[in-house]
């Protein structure tokens, strides 16, 4: 059955560089479907629907969209809610109201979790009602789909940050330690390996949350590098654990979905500079600490092709299904091949990307724990494409 009526499309969580093209993509396809009748973007996600604060963007003109997609972050604004009972039955009291027949969530786990949340109380009031996730995440720890719109470019920043950063540190020889988005997943962080161009090039260690951070093989590590190179830089993921499995610094507060807010204040790259100082305690030793913070997910101008191109795409898919086939669920990416690289789009269960998250692989990390694989350059570089080859002199 073709459902016939208004569709509302939402912007959760932390924004990216493509976020925007795959709300344009979404908005473009519907304007293709007879049966979406009007377009309705919710300002600031389930806030704005609660609120009634809607954009109308049935007319916008094309121009406008376009300049919209190659923007950065949120277009709509963003949200950090998890909808309770009583927010649930405020949204569909106000989907009742605007005929809202179609609903379209941009965002990660969190956000499939309330897209699961809205689509299994429809289905209990027997309301005739489609919803649809549309990926989104620089964390690129959504299950089932090959990669997350979003990652490719955040990845392929941090790999220009690292290549930039290295080439100063070799010029003053010294420890430099970069920490870089991730809070169980070292995905971002491990994109900073494209980096290195040959093996004496930084990141020379990488430290995700995959694996248990221990201080004292830290200060080996850096070390041991610094004995063969004269210099050292760190690639480490903001949340490392320890062998008790608590993060090595968070600011302890949670937000509504109940993840752990870690510190992006700079405390956790000044308590490793801290560490590597004492390991050289007695010794003349330059050491820095830098933290990239939200520079990360929406910085114009480093935008990976492939990225741009599959947000959009997931946009569209995600209309183009729910008007054919009616049934909620997720958008996914499948690889159809590396070389050259091709993907396509498919819709899995809401349930199977709601809330859960994925980690690296194992055959992603090497076997010491502090640097990864060929397999994961593999993975990642059709992803962030072709960067630029750094000149030396020695």
């Amino acid at each position: 059955m073709t459902l016939t009526g208004n569709m509302v499309i939402g912007q959760s969580g932390g924004p990216t560089t493509v976020i925007n093209q795959s709300l344009v993509g979404a908005i473009l396809a519907a304007r293709e479907a007879s049966a979406i009748t009007g377009i309705l973007g919710a300002r600031h996600g389930i806030a704005g629907i609660m609120n009634e604060d809607f954009i109308d963007l049935t007319t916008q003109s094309h121009e406008t969209l376009e300049r919209l997609a190659a923007t950065p972050a949120a277009g709509l604004g963003s949200v950090r809610l998890k909808p309770g009972k009583a927010e649930c039955e405020r949204v569909f009291e106000v989907f009742k109201k605007h005929n809202v027949r179609y609903f379209f969530y941009i965002g990660g786990n969190d956000s499939a979790e309330t897209a699961h949340i809205i689509a299994e109380m429809a289905k209990a009031a027997d309301y005739d009602f489609c919803t649809i996730h549309i990926p989104k995440t620089i964390d690129n720890d959504l299950k089932v789909t090959d990669h997350c719109p979003g990652f490719a470019s955040a990845a392929k920043f941090v790999a220009l940050a690292f290549m930039g950063d290295d080439r100063d540190n070799a010029a003053l020889s010294g420890i430099k330690i970069n920490v870089v988005m991730g809070r169980d997943a070292g995905f971002l962080t491990a994109a900073s390996a494209l980096a290195r161009q040959d093996e004496s090039d930084g990141p020379h260690l990488i430290y995700v949350p995959e694996r248990t951070f221990d201080i004292a093989r830290f200060q080996a590590d850096v070390k041991a590098v610094v004995a063969k190179y004269g210099r050292c830089v760190v690639a480490v993921s903001e949340g490392i654990t320890n062998a008790a499995g608590e993060p090595v610094m968070t600011t302890g507060e949670r937000d509504s979905h109940g993840n752990l807010q870690l510190s992006g204040s700079g405390a956790l790259g000044d308590f490793l500079a801290g560490k590597v100082k004492e390991a050289f305690a007695g010794e003349s030793v330059r050491v820095r600490a830098d933290t990239f913070g939200y520079l990360q997910r929406s910085f114009p101008g480093v935008v990976s092709s492939v990225d741009a191109e599959e947000a959009r795409m997931v946009g569209q898919h995600a209309v183009q299904h729910a008007v054919a086939n009616g049934e909620p669920g997720s958008v996914a990416i499948r690889r159809v091949s590396n070389a050259p690289y091709a993907s396509e789009c498919f819709i899995t269960p809401l349930a199977s990307v709601a809330r859960e998250a994925t980690q690296l692989k194992d055959a992603y990390i090497n076997d010491a724990g502090n640097h990864v694989t060929q397999a994961w350059l593999d993975y990642l570089a059709p992803l962030v494409g072709e960067l630029p080859q750094m000149g030396k002199l020695f």
